[in-house]
């Protein structure tokens, strides 16, 4: 009994013991659990404020370049929008000059036209105090008073029509000389180009005489393949130590020139050398038309031209006309258009465009029948030109009559480079005949006694009869042959022309 109750009081101790362990134990572990997951949420806080600083960063860098990114797209808007306004305030300025100009055209026209309608009153009233003085006095019919009214009021009308054109001269050039002259001399102070004689012949010098006679060959056989196979002519003749090759197509020319100087210098000239020169000639002059063209292109800021175009305007390097080079013409066009549509506010890019394109035609138009104009005109449209440009290049010189503001600058930029001192010279048979057909021109009116063209053209002197032609009617002609001569001549710069009347009286005393 005693061993039992001993065996209960021990299992009752272990129980107690085993379950003070387990409490312990159990608070040991939940403490220990407790303290970790107090660390893991110390340890999450700091893991979640870093995160949260370097998102804030983040959004702090991104927020300032898309305000970085903002300003700069603001300035580029406000400097878009600063050239804008000054462009209009530019606009706005010519309009207003352009406004002001027709207003006082106006007022002057309406006034002339007062002046005229009160003195149209004033002669139809003097007509019939005339009609009725000279019936009454002089016993005249209707018809022989009529006669004589007409003759009277004929001095007095070509009197007046005297006077209405100095006046309408005299006040247009005071309107037009000022602003011309400005844009005119801007133009050319900031434009120079060199000029290169013309010809259609070139010499090629050789080191003897002896020369001549290879180039020719046995029967004639090297020079006849040299110009079935070049295509231009080549003269020997008793020059010393030089010959000539011809031609009207300056790239042949220059692929024949090069093709000679080639064979002069290897010394083997025979038909198949021959043609080995000219083939390795026609690829040097090839590549120099297409750099010229690029060149050209380069300089003037115009880089989306047709090829084809490209390599036809590089042709014109090797292309003169009247002494002037037209490539070099062709440049100093674009170069005056651009800067005159600068100073008119209007876009100078198409200027230079149809400014260097305007002579195209002349780099083929020994292949092609027709004005230069509408032979460049057509080529530029056939390559995708724009519609604005082609017509500038065919109107520049009046083929058709020009209808833009562009095609009238190319006009006056041409006119500009062809007639600036230094630009230009033309051959002693052109020349002769220019002053024979402005002497014809003048000649050809009533009351012309004697014509002098003087000053290299620039100055036609007319004497007239002065019994026949009074000094109103003296103003009359010189109009009248003024716009004769524009009408039907071409030529650069402009021709004065000097009516002069003289009256003397001689006698004798005895």
């Amino acid at each position: 009994m005693p061993e039992i109750l001993w065996a209960l009081i021990g299992l009752v101790i272990g129980v107690a013991l085993g379950f003070v362990v387990t409490r312990f134990v159990m608070n040991s572990a939940a403490k220990n659990a407790i303290d970790n997951a107090d660390r893991m949420v110390k340890d999450a806080e700091k893991q979640a404020e870093t995160l949260r600083r370097e998102a804030l960063v983040e959004a702090k860098d991104a927020a300032y370049q898309i305000k970085t990114e903002a300003d700069r797209e603001t300035n580029e808007r406000r400097k878009e929008i600063k050239s804008l306004e000054n462009r209009l305030m530019q606009r706005e300025e010519s309009l207003d000059r352009r406004v002001e100009s027709l207003d006082q055209r106006e007022h002057q026209l309406s006034s002339q036209a007062g002046q005229v309608e009160k003195k149209d009153h004033d002669l139809t009233i003097a007509l019939r105090q005339a009609s009725q003085d000279l019936e009454r006095i002089a016993g005249m019919n209707s018809n022989q008073a009529r006669e004589e009214l007409l003759n009277s009021l004929r001095d007095d009308v070509t009197r007046e029509s005297a006077t209405i054109i100095r006046e309408a001269e005299q006040q247009t050039r005071a309107e037009a000389d000022k602003k011309s002259r400005e844009i005119l001399s801007l133009a050319i102070q900031r434009v120079a180009a060199d000029h290169a004689a013309e010809h259609t012949v070139s010499s090629v010098s050789i080191p003897s005489d002896d020369i001549k006679g290879r180039l020719i060959g046995r029967e004639g056989r090297n020079i006849r393949t040299f110009e079935q196979i070049t295509g231009i002519n080549l003269i020997i003749d008793d020059t010393p130590e030089t010959v000539v090759i011809s031609s009207f197509d300056p790239v042949r020319r220059e692929i024949g020139r090069i093709t000679l100087e080639n064979l002069i210098t290897d010394g083997r000239i025979h038909p198949a050398r021959i043609e080995e020169m000219f083939n390795k000639a026609t690829e040097l002059v090839n590549q120099q038309v297409q750099e010229a063209g690029d060149q050209a292109a380069f300089d003037t800021g115009i880089h989306d031209l047709h090829p084809e175009l490209v390599k036809t305007l590089g042709r014109l390097r090797f292309r003169t006309s009247y002494g002037q080079n037209v490539l070099n013409h062709s440049l100093e066009v674009a170069y005056l258009a651009g800067v005159m549509a600068s100073e008119l506010g209007l876009d100078p890019t198409p200027a230079k465009r149809a400014g260097l394109l305007h002579d195209l035609g002349k780099a083929i138009d020994h292949d092609i029948e027709g004005s230069h104009a509408v032979i460049g005109a057509d080529l530029a449209r056939r390559f995708g030109e724009n519609p604005e440009i082609v017509h500038a290049i065919e109107a520049h010189h009046a083929d058709v009559e020009p209808a833009t503001v562009l095609a009238v600058l190319i006009q006056a930029a041409d006119a500009i480079s062809a007639a600036r001192p230094g630009a230009r010279r033309e051959s002693i048979e052109s020349y002769i005949k220019r002053l024979e057909k402005l002497e014809s021109i003048a000649n050809a009116h009533k009351g012309v006694e004697r014509t002098y063209a003087m000053q290299a053209g620039r100055e036609i002197r007319v004497m007239v009869e002065p019994e026949r032609i009074s000094d109103a009617d003296s103003v009359v002609l010189a109009h009248d042959i003024a716009r004769q001569i524009e009408d039907e001549m071409e030529y650069p710069g402009q021709i004065k022309v000097l009516v002069i009347r003289e009256s003397r009286s001689v006698d004798f005393a005895k």
